[in-house]
């Protein structure tokens, strides 16, 4: 089990499997908010202290909620407006152990421009 935190703690994250691959993306709110992300099944992150000491951000196409810490403002995952039996939690690996992090490897996807994965 890999557990993360924001930086204050008010928002914790567990994940239900270890990454294997995680994402870091170029568009216009992932470079601001960093990452990488890796994405597992709705539903299986475990997250406490979600919603009553988070607040969320949409934006552009209004299918997914960035959501950040309301005490320290950290970004710790996104998840679908209407989830779906095949839908995905994105979280920020930003807020686990450097090691973790450092076990896994980040392809570079280009979300400014193409769409397409840059690092093939």
């Amino acid at each position: 089990m890999h557990q993360g935190s924001c930086h204050c703690g008010a928002v914790r994250l567990t994940l239900p499997a270890t990454p294997e691959v995680a994402t870091d993306c170029n568009c216009s709110l992932c470079r601001r908010i960093g990452g990488p992300w890796v994405y597992f099944k709705f539903g299986t992150v475990k997250i406490e202290g979600h919603p009553e000491a988070t607040a969320g951000y949409v934006w552009g196409d209004r299918t997914l909620r960035t959501i950040h810490c309301r005490t320290c403002g950290c970004v710790t995952h996104w998840e679908p407006l209407e989830p779906t039996s095949d839908g995905r939690h994105g979280v920020n690996l930003g807020n686990f152990d450097p090691a973790l992090i450092a076990s896994v490897r980040v392809r570079r996807f280009d979300g400014a421009d193409t769409w397409k994965f840059i690092d093939e």
